[in-house]
């Protein structure tokens, strides 16, 4: 599929939606889709994304920063023979997703989003109908047993063998309280030796403006948002080897021609990937 078909839907309509979507809750997925630039979002998701830009004019940039690092990540592990991605928390499509990165390199590379999120569902399945190796699944990250035991996507992943998991932007809507590192815990033991989990994260560098965002994130609308030190970053990947250049700020994390060398959110989004033993 081109990258610019993922591009060609058009502002919903409010007046014309499924019940379980409600357009005056903002939706991290309808967030994220108005900071890169998207087009499937409401008046209240755009509230929320205002609330940021006014302590932090250059919001959208984290949102864009998380997904080169993802691309990137991306292009290593398929020629590094990785045939399989799961990407948790997916959000809405936009160019250059995972399945369009991979099979620029190999075609036959098995790619499964998971979001909780209706409204990426409902056009994720119509964007890739055609799609044979490539697939959408409505699936909780609080329930990591309910997204490996799906039979959607069990019917495209082999967790047999060795899988790529995407947690790019998404642990960072878990409050401490919610012990994200549980589920990061739990992915690990449901993967094969060989496995991969890939994590970007609002990093939380000691300035304070990540606070400043830190709260415009809860107390704008969106309500979720926390930022957490390298330390805790890091122990996401207990137990499992993490790779060079280990847990950086985005933009560091092995830069192409397309990174930004001057970017001025590097110190607010962090990122790493490791390798199961």
């Amino acid at each position: 599929m081109a990258s610019e078909s993922w591009m060609k839907t058009q502002a919903p309509d409010p007046t014309n939606l499924p019940a379980e979507i409600n357009p005056e809750v903002p939706s991290i997925a309808r967030v994220y889709d108005y900071f890169l630039g998207g087009k499937d979002n409401f008046p209240a998701d755009r509230a929320a994304a205002a609330a940021v830009e006014k302590v932090f004019p250059q919001g959208k940039q984290l949102g864009r920063e998380s997904r080169m690092l993802l691309r990137r990540a991306t292009r290593e592990l398929v020629r590094a023979g990785v045939r399989q991605f799961l990407d948790i928390g997916s959000g809405l499509p936009t160019a250059g997703n995972v399945h369009e990165i991979a099979h620029e390199i190999d075609p036959e590379v098995r790619v499964v989003y998971i979001d909780n999120d209706p409204v990426v569902l409902a056009h994720g399945r119509a964007l890739l109908a055609d799609e044979v190796t490539t697939t959408v699944v409505q699936a909780d990250l609080r329930h990591p047993d309910g997204i490996f035991d799906n039979p959607e996507v069990r019917a495209l992943l082999d967790f047999d063998q060795p899988v790529a998991v995407f947690l790019a932007s998404i642990l960072h809507h878990f409050d401490d309280s919610d012990d994200p590192w549980a589920l990061s815990r739990k992915i690990r033991d449901r993967i094969s030796s060989g496995s991969y989990m890939l994590i970007t994260h609002f990093y939380d560098s000691g300035d304070p403006v990540c606070r400043e965002v830190e709260q415009a994130l809860l107390e704008g609308g969106l309500g979720s948002g926390w930022f957490r030190t390298k330390e805790q970053i890091e122990r996401f990947f207990e137990g499992m080897d993490v790779l060079e250049p280990g847990v950086v700020a985005a933009n560091e994390w092995r830069p192409d021609a397309e990174t930004p060398t001057d970017s001025t959110t590097h110190h607010l989004l962090a990122g790493g990937l490791a390798r199961k033993p």
